[in-house]
């Protein structure tokens, strides 16, 4: 088996196979969770482990990998499909998650919840990418980050509390040592110049690209 720290979660909203999903997973580990696992075909792969409580699971998707692990939940469960999923891939020593399939789709509170777990895990000291494959999304906490994205590419910036000595570099609308006030919109809808630097003196955000929509040049 590979001994990969990276590990691609296969969870329930959509994911479209991209240039940019395709070279984040390549060499990766896969864990399905629940529904998830459809996701496994748009990726060629077959995941090392099935866990859910299965009732988003059609009969011909579990019959398409009747060879996979299956790990069962009860519905009745204090953690969500995805969050079990993830649990797993630590134990197996993940350090970088990737969270296929985290947004859109039909439940909004599981992509919202998704978000928020994903800045927990970062703050854990985990590297987390979440995607659908058109819109990607990193946890910004305090310190530095770097976003490799096309110029003219759209980004926002959501603070899930105050965000002082914000500062974005490379990008339409830079920011200097800014104060983000908890649920201000400033940062919603910027656009990329290239890799856009990003640092941060307090707070926790989330960043979220759309790095294929190029309607910003």
């Amino acid at each position: 088996m590979s001994q990969s720290t990276t590990f691609t979660i296969l969870l329930g909203g959509e994911l479209r196979l991209t240039d940019r999903l395709r070279a984040a997973t390549a060499g990766s580990r896969f864990i399905a969770a629940d529904g998830g696992m459809r996701h496994a075909v748009t990726l060629n792969t077959t995941p090392e482990l099935w866990v859910g409580d299965f009732d988003s699971t059609p009969a011909e998707l579990r019959g398409a990998f009747p060879h996979v692990p299956k790990q069962p939940y009860p519905a009745a469960k204090a953690a969500t499909d995805g969050e079990i999923a993830i649990s797993e891939a630590i134990d197996r020593g993940a350090k970088r998650l990737i969270l296929a399939g985290a947004m859109g789709g039909e439940r909004s509170d599981h992509a919202i919840q998704h978000l928020l777990y994903g800045v927990q895990l970062a703050e854990k000291g985990f590297d987390v990418l979440l995607t659908s494959g058109d819109e990607e999304a990193v946890p910004l906490l305090p310190g530095d980050l770097e976003l490799a994205l096309p110029a003219g590419s759209l980004f926002s910036i959501l603070g899930f509390s105050d965000l002082t000595s914000l500062f974005i570099h490379n990008a339409r609308y830079p920011l200097r040592d800014f104060h983000l006030p908890f649920g201000a919109s400033r940062t919603i809808s910027n656009v990329a110049e290239g890799v856009v630097r990003l640092s941060l003196g307090s707070g926790r955000a989330i960043v979220l690209a759309r790095p294929y929509d190029l309607s910003g040049v």
